[in-house]
């Protein structure tokens, strides 16, 4: 069955069972209301008379909606204002429309039902453990085989020249820049060469 009510100026289609927010009622929490301007009510595709029909509610909590800023300006008049508005609510629980009320949950289902879900969880996390062991053994079965790849390299890594036994190359010979290093340095040309200057003469004794 439902029901249009109106209340704080709106209108709510409501079922037992339902909770809607509608503007701020008086009351506390668990408080019980009775909303009587029912505009409408039926029961599927069959509409019922209203006369004498209330819908019976109750509190479940007194509530404020999202903040709203009202900002006003006037330019050129140095003119501002700000302002913050929290608009009051109630939250309702629609216990029954007439004398039809909210149904009750199901109870829970029996210990019977709830053994084989257990067992089968029980299943379930030995299936991971069981997977942890088998890839456990597969791991230490490569690396028995020496299968295993990016195990760590000595650090620094062998020199390969070494290992094979080749001879290092000879270090070149010390020499002048642009000379070979095997070969001894080359004498230095004359032929660009400026001549000697002549010794300076004697003067001769003053007698």
């Amino acid at each position: 069955m439902f029901a249009v009510v109106r209340t704080g100026g709106k209108q709510y289609r409501v079922h037992p069972g339902d909770k809607i927010v509608v503007e701020k009622l008086d009351g506390n929490a668990g408080d019980k209301i009775t909303l009587g301007d029912v505009l409408l009510a039926g029961n599927g595709g069959d509409l019922k008379s209203t006369d004498g029909l209330t819908v019976a509610a109750e509190i479940l909590a007194q509530a404020k909606g999202e903040k709203v800023t009202v900002f006003k300006k006037r330019r050129r008049h140095n003119y501002r204002r700000k302002k913050g508005h929290r608009q009051q609510h109630t939250i309702l629980k629609i216990v029954a429309i007439g004398d039809q009320k909210a149904e009750k949950p199901a109870k829970a289902a029996a210990k019977g039902d709830a053994k084989p879900a257990a067992a089968s969880s029980g299943e379930a996390s030995k299936a991971p453990a069981a997977h942890a062991k088998e890839k456990a053994k597969a791991e230490t079965a490569q690396q028995d085989a020496g299968d295993v790849t990016g195990t760590p390299t000595e650090n620094p890594a062998p020199n390969n020249a070494d290992a094979a036994g080749a001879e290092k190359p000879a270090k070149k010979a010390g020499g002048k820049k642009g000379t070979a290093g095997d070969e001894a340095p080359a004498a230095a040309s004359t032929e660009n060469a400026a001549p000697a200057k002549a010794a300076a003469k004697k003067a001769p004794k003053a007698k």
